[in-house]
């Protein structure tokens, strides 16, 4: 038997790694692939779970109104009731508001039979009304869904942004296009914030607005996480929603909340990553604390990279909720800090929401800590976290 050449075995594990290394990147490649499309449509088949749920609890509500239409202000009174006891039961997502939703899709939208027998949902418009297609209106007691997503292919939360639309050709329009082109619910929301039908109705050439219109920005795609971590779908799961975007902001978040409380300054620990519903548009405040001395909420916003007007914007978008919604008596007025954190810089601005410059400053900055020294800490602690991270990826 002859002897192999080591110079041909060398090869031959050259060759081997080579082609090895190549396979298990095309494996890692394909295995995710299916994991994130799996994420998807599991994200998308209880999505459509849910919208068929509350379009089924908004007929039930409906039908149980028609029989107290004696009664004054029996819906209301109804809401209210049945807001208390089914969050008893089932946890959240149940306020009068959302019930008052599930009602409005209901009325809003109609079950019908395609000329191939799939049952399919539209938003009932006066101008389809006499549409040959629409067999009957289904009984939510008897209907019976074999396939959610194809009777309702979008998700709660965009339907929900198509019952602000008030006029229903212009929300029959945001609906056949968002079916057929596939709009993520930022897309849809952008279409209706920019008025992309009214736009269509009065323009001279309406296809080529229509045709540009409809391309998608970069912007306008949802992550996995995104989609999975919806809060509608986590408030119809009664699951926690508490994540961060990454390990260096949920370390940063963290270590600030820390050195703060540890300042001595008077500030106590109220909430983190505390979400809040302004309108239909769910926000998320990384950090609420309470100040002893000053006697409000501080509110405190980290961004990552340079500051922006948008970022006020949203700091007074924040103050105006928490003004609105959870102060109590003897509160003042809140206050915010937006922590602005790049890469090597960092940015500390305050927020005063309402209050007079003049009063912000004599009162108010002598017991918050100085912009600088938080600028400092963020800077330094960004560095030690990063570190730290590197240490543990190279130990990995």
């Amino acid at each position: 038997m002859s002897k192999k050449s080591p110079i041909r075995e060398k090869n031959a594990g050259r060759v081997g790694a080579a082609a090895f290394s190549t396979g298990y990147g095309r494996l890692v490649s394909e295995i995710s692939g299916l994991l994130e499309q799996a994420r998807r449509f599991s994200a998308r088949s209880v999505n459509a779970i849910l919208t068929a749920t509350y379009w089924q609890i908004g007929q039930r509500i409906v039908e149980h109104e028609q029989g107290g239409k004696g009664r004054a202000g029996y819906g209301e009174e109804l809401l209210t009731r049945l807001s208390i006891d089914l969050t008893g039961r089932h946890g959240r997502g149940f306020s009068a508001r959302n019930l008052r939703q599930m009602r409005g899709f209901y009325l809003g939208w109609e079950i019908w039979q395609t000329p191939s027998a799939k049952l399919q949902t539209r938003v009932i418009c006066a101008a389809r009304s006499g549409n040959s297609e629409i067999v009957q209106t289904v009984s939510a007691k008897s209907l019976e869904l074999a396939n959610p997503a194809e009777v309702f292919p979008l998700s709660w939360s965009q339907y929900v942004r198509l019952m602000a639309v008030s006029n229903p050709l212009a929300r029959a329009f945001y609906e056949s296009e968002a079916i057929r082109g596939g709009w993520s619910v930022r897309q849809l929301d952008r279409q209706i914030a920019t008025q992309f039908y009214e736009r269509g109705v009065k323009a001279k050439d309406p296809g080529t607005l229509l045709a540009r219109g409809r391309l998608p920005q970069g912007h306008d795609a949802l992550s996995v996480e995104e989609e999975v971590r919806d809060p509608y779908l986590l408030e119809f799961l009664n699951l926690k929603d508490e994540y961060s975007e990454g390990d260096l902001e949920e370390a940063l978040i963290r270590h600030l909340e820390w050195f703060l409380l540890e300042l001595g300054a008077g500030f106590t620990f109220v909430a983190r990553q505390k979400r809040i519903r302004v309108g239909d548009t769910w926000y998320r405040i990384d950090l609420l604390l309470y100040h002893r001395v000053l006697r409000c909420l501080v509110v405190i916003d980290l961004k990552t990279g340079a500051f922006t007007h948008a970022d006020a914007g949203q700091m007074n978008l924040y103050l105006n909720y928490v003004k609105g919604h959870l102060l109590m008596a003897g509160d003042n007025d809140p206050i915010g800090i937006i922590l602005c954190s790049d890469k090597d810089d960092a940015v500390v601005k305050y927020a005063t929401g309402g209050i007079a410059a003049r009063v912000f400053a004599s009162k108010y900055l002598i017991n918050l800590p100085d912009a600088e020294t938080l600028r400092r800490e963020i800077l330094t602690t960004q560095q030690a976290i990063r570190l730290h991270l590197k240490e543990m990826r190279d130990h990995a």
